[in-house]
C-alpha cells in the first residue's frame, strides 16, 4: 500500500529537462543570445496628465487601438474610387436609381402599362414595400383612383405625371434648406440620432460645406462613449482646417460630459468670434431613456451661454432604417426638440420611400441628403430631384 503513494519519477522520454540537446540556459546566457531584443518602455504612474490633452497621443505606450485607427480612416477615405455624384438631377437619378421604391416604380412602368385599376393597384404594393407607409400610399392611391375614374389620364403617361406630382406635394413642404443666421455668434448646431446613423461623418461633411461658403467653422466633439468619434472629429477637422473642442478625459474608454464639451466649445467660439458650431453627441438608441434625457440637459447647458441656443436640432436618420425611423423621430422630437433632418445612406440599399413617410407624418424641414461617400454628395435636399430620380424618364411605346 505505502508503494501506492509513492511519487511516481517523471518519465524521462516525457522530461524536457531530461532530453538531449535540450539543457537549461541562465538568464545571462538567454540575454547574451538575444542582445538585439527592444526594451521596454517604463511609465511613470505618478506623472501627472499633460495640460493639452490629445484624444490619441502618439506615444508607443500609448497607441491607438486598431479600432480606433480603422474608423478614422474609414471615415475619412471613401471605400470606393468613385467620384462624387454629377451636379443636378442627373447626379441625384444615378445615385437612387438602385433604391427600392426607384426599382419598383421603374419595372412597373418599363412597359407601358393598361390603365386599370390593376395598375394602381400595383403601385400600391411598390409604395407601400418601399417604405412610404400604409396612411400616406393609400391616401394618394385614392385619390389617383377617383382622377381616373373622373377620366383625367388618357394613358399610362398621364398617370404616371399625376403620380410625380403628387410625391412632389408630399415632399416639397418639408423641403427647407438651412439658413445660417449671420448675426448669431455662433450659430449653433446640435446633431443628434441613433448609433450608426452617420453623425460624425454627416458633421465632418458639413465643416467641408460651410469652410467652402467662407464661414468661420468650430467643432466640438461631444460623443464621449465611442472610441472611435473624438479622433474621427478631429481627422475632419485637420483635414477642413477647423479648431475641434474636446475635454482631456475624452481619450476612448474614458467617456466624458458631453454637456461640458458642449459648453466649453460655445464659450470658446464666442470669444474667437466664430460664426458656426456643430456639436457632437453620442449615439443613442430612442429607447434609452436616461441618454435620451441628456439631450435635454445639453440644450439647457448651451442655453446658459446664449438663451437662443441650440439654433437648429439636426437629428441624422439612416435612409436604411425604414419605418423604424418613424419612431425614432418621434422620441428624439419629444426629448430635444428636432428642427431639421439629414437622411443619410440613400445610395445604397435604402428603399427611399421613408422621406414621404416622415414628411408626412411630421412635417419638419429635411434639410440635406447623403447620396454617396463624398463630402460633395451631402446635397441640400431637392424635393423634385429626388422624385424624379426614383420614376421613369419616359415610358417605351
Amino acid at each position: 500500500m505505502v508503494s501506492f503513494f509513492r511519487r511516481k519519477k517523471p518519465d524521462a522520454a516525457h522530461d524536457p529537462a531530461s532530453r538531449p540537446g535540450q539543457e537549461r540556459f541562465s538568464i545571462d546566457e538567454l540575454a547574451a543570445a538575444f542582445p538585439a531584443a527592444p526594451a521596454t518602455t517604463q511609465v511613470d504612474a505618478s506623472d501627472p496628465p499633460p495640460e493639452s490633452p490629445a484624444v490619441v497621443p502618439e506615444t508607443e505606450s500609448a497607441a491607438p487601438p486598431v479600432s480606433v485607427a480603422v474608423a478614422v480612416s474609414a471615415a475619412l477615405e471613401p471605400s470606393s474610387s468613385a467620384p462624387a455624384a454629377a451636379s443636378g438631377k442627373s447626379g441625384w437619378r444615378e445615385r437612387l436609381r438602385g433604391s427600392g421604391i426607384a426599382r419598383g416604380l421603374g419595372n412597373l412602368f418599363s412597359r407601358n402599362p393598361k390603365l386599370d385599376d390593376d395598375l394602381l393597384d400595383e403601385i400600391e404594393t411598390a409604395l407601400i414595400t418601399a417604405d412610404v407607409g400604409v396612411t400616406a400610399t393609400t391616401q394618394l392611391v385614392e385619390h389617383l383612383r377617383k382622377r381616373m375614374k373622373a377620366r383625367e389620364f388618357a394613358d399610362a403617361r398621364a398617370l404616371l405625371a399625376a403620380l410625380r406630382a403628387e410625391l412632389v406635394a408630399l415632399l416639397r413642404p418639408v423641403a427647407i434648406p438651412l439658413a445660417i443666421d449671420d448675426n448669431a455668434k455662433p450659430f449653433v448646431i446640435l446633431t443628434i440620432g441613433v448609433n450608426g446613423v452617420g453623425k460624425t461623418t454627416t458633421i465632418g461633411k458639413l465643416a467641408r460645406r460651410y469652410k467652402d461658403e467662407g464661414r468661420s467653422l468650430m467643432l466640438a466633439a461631444g460623443d464621449t462613449f465611442r472610441a472611435a468619434a473624438v479622433a474621427q472629429l478631429q481627422a475632419w477637422g485637420e483635414r477642413n482646417g477647423v479648431p475641434v473642442v474636446s475635454q482631456g478625459h475624452n481619450s476612448p474608454g474614458k467617456g466624458g460630459d458631453a454637456a461640458s464639451v458642449a459648453f466649453d466649445a460655445l464659450q470658446a467660439a464666442k470669444a474667437r468670434g466664430i460664426g458656426v458650431l456643430i456639436a457632437d453627441t453620442a449615439g443613442r438608441l430612442h429607447t434609452q431613456q436616461g441618454l435620451m434625457a441628456e439631450l435635454g440637459k445639453i440644450k439647457r447647458v448651451l442655453a446658459k451661454v446664449d438663451a437662443t441656443a441650440p439654433h437648429e436640432v439636426l437629428m441624422v436618420i439612416d435612409g436604411t432604417t425604414g419605418q423604424n425611423a418613424l419612431s425614432q423621430l418621434r422620441q428624439f422630437h419629444a426629448a430635444a426638440g428636432v428642427t431639421g433632418l439629414v437622411v443619410t445612406k440613400l445610395d445604397g440599399s435604402a428603399k427611399g420611400g421613408v422621406m414621404f413617410a416622415l414628411a408626412r407624418e411630421f412635417g419638419i424641414p429635411i434639410r440635406y441628403a447623403g447620396i454617396g461617400e463624398r463630402p460633395e454628395d451631402l446635397r441640400v435636399f431637392d424635393a423634385d430631384a429626388f422624385v424624379d430620380a426614383l420614376l421613369p424618364e419616359t415610358l417605351e411605346a
